[in-house]
């Protein structure tokens, strides 16, 4: 038996019918779930594979490393044989055409964005903001877009949240108060996912989505691995990448309604991770995409523990469905699997809550939509074995993968071309000449208005010693016109005063 043209031969139903995935309903999207070690990475590797080899791309998160044996040709063991000829499947061991990547560049080609491209919203998801923080980085985005300051890489943004603090007053009267405590709050954010390696992600070359939506020359869609191991330690960076990568699919593809199978389609492993103490906001930035870009031609699927670690609203998006075994110990878990038998059709064969506890590795109920959109009946199905390699690639065997990979060199090399970080430090510069200069000028300025009084106290020194040194002239016999009346009025009155005297003398011996 091989897969059928019109869907994805997911396994054997205990009916002894086949359970397909039809590609022209797969772009309605789906959820595998179920717990650890139950086969939900075999079943992602299957679907893979099995839409590269209808012609569609795909990408899928490798989180423990296992995915990336798909890139390898299977060795089948007996056991795998024996399940095959029961389903009389005829298993032909081959790898799927893959390429790896990586957000650190270590154990694929390195992806990278813009931090404009990102926006406000998702970089305050990584960087864990509080509403009153992401406020602030809404501003600081503002103001790059207001003065053409490129925001290419975490350095473009702590310069600009460095510019935005020195100018708080000017751009409060503009667009509301900008604390230096938020300010601050950011920075020792960007800092923290520095450390992670978070700044690996963004500068340029940016991802060119066409080097991820590639049809090989024969005919099988390029499967593309993110390599997700260390990435899962930075768990809220994981989350808003992959939902940035939706986000730009869902911008970029053109509309193409119902097609007749997916143009890509997109495996979302750790799925809680995008939802676990997520705002409204980022909630309903999800369920729009995921609601829309089916018109894309995009099919998403969630694997995931739980289906109830899906918000409800993003669950009812998800027709196609494959439960592995639950395990339900504990209320909550009791809970949750109770959710997850109730949002399958009911089979009357069996009890589906009973069913997902009773589940084998490599069983899972299966619940997929028929031609008419409608889900069928669940079916308790024995997925089929992989083509390709179970278990994850060598070192040795990933770097023959990359060197062979059609994106090669095109990522490699980081570019840094003139951003915000430049410009700002272009003005900075600029503005420290200019103090400078005028620092220089007003020094020269005070040190001529010192030399000018130092002359002229030097001057008056001079001055003092010479009226010291020098003797007095001699004082001129030559009276002034007052002193000579005086001199004059002197000399009559005492002239008149003499005469008198004398008549007065002269007249009395006469008398005698």
């Amino acid at each position: 038996m091989s897969d059928a043209p019109a869907g994805l031969f997911l396994g054997q139903s205990d009916a002894a019918q086949p359970e397909a995935l039809l590609f022209h309903r797969a772009n309605r999207h789906g959820v595998v779930a179920g717990a650890t070690g139950t086969g939900k990475t075999v079943t992602l590797q299957i679907m893979a594979q099995g839409f590269s080899d209808a012609g569609v791309p795909v990408f899928c998160a490798d989180v423990k490393g296992d995915l990336s044996g798909i890139s390898q040709v299977g060795t089948p063991n007996e056991k795998l044989i024996a399940r095959a000829t029961e389903m009389g499947l005829t298993l032909t061991p081959r790898a799927a055409p893959t390429v790896f990547w990586d957000l650190y560049g270590q154990k694929g080609h390195p992806i990278r964005t813009t931090v404009s491209e990102i926006g406000p919203v998702l970089m305050s998801r990584m960087l864990g903001l509080n509403e009153v923080q992401e406020g602030v980085m809404t501003v600081v985005f503002h103001i790059a877009d207001k003065e053409g300051l490129l925001l290419l890489d975490l350095g473009d943004l702590r310069s600009l949240l460095v510019y935005v603090g020195e100018n708080a007053e000017r751009i409060g009267r503009e667009v509301g108060n900008v604390a230096p405590a938020s300010i601050a709050a950011i920075q020792r954010a960007l800092l923290q996912l520095e450390q992670q390696g978070g700044d690996a992600f963004f500068g340029e070359p940016a991802l060119k989505l066409e080097d991820m939506i590639r049809v090989g020359l024969d005919g099988r869609g390029q499967v593309n691995v993110l390599d997700s191991t260390r990435l899962m330690n930075s768990p809220r960076l994981y989350g808003a990448f992959l939902l940035w990568l939706l986000s730009e699919l869902f911008e970029q593809l053109p509309e193409v309604g119902d097609p007749d199978r997916p143009r890509l389609v997109f495996f979302f492993d750790e799925a809680h991770l995008l939802f676990d103490d997520a705002p409204r906001a980022l909630l309903d930035k999800v369920e729009q995409v995921v609601r829309l870009i089916r018109s894309k031609g995009v099919g998403v699927y969630f694997v995931t523990q739980n289906p109830a670690d899906i918000p409800d609203s993003v669950l009812a998006q998800l027709g196609n469905r494959i439960q592995h075994a639950l395990r339900a110990y504990t209320p909550s878990e009791q809970k949750g699997l109770k959710a997850a038998s109730q949002s399958f059709r009911a089979n009357p064969a069996f009890d589906t809550a009973e069913a997902i506890q009773g589940l084998g590795v490599g069983e899972a109920l299966v619940s997929v939509l028929d031609e008419k959109g409608a889900p069928t009946v669940v079916a308790r199905t024995k997925i089929r074995p992989p083509a390709s390699r179970l278990g994850p690639a060598t070192e040795a065997e990933r770097a023959a993968v990359m060197a062979a990979s059609p994106v090669r060199g095109l990522y490699d090399q980081t570019l840094n071309r003139e951003s915000a970080e430049e410009i700002l430090a272009a003005r900075h510069a600029a503005t420290d000449r200019a103090e400078t200069q005028a620092r220089a000028q007003s020094d020269a300025a005070k040190a001529a208005e010192a030399q000018a009084k130092s002359n002229e106290k030097a001057v008056r020194a001079d001055v003092r010693e010479r009226a010291r040194t020098t003797p007095r002239a001699r004082t001129s016999n030559r009276q002034t016109p007052m002193e000579a009346l005086t001199k004059s009025v002197l000399r009559t009155a005492g002239s008149t005063l003499t005469r008198e005297l004398l008549r007065g003398l002269l007249g009395g011996l006469k008398r005698r």
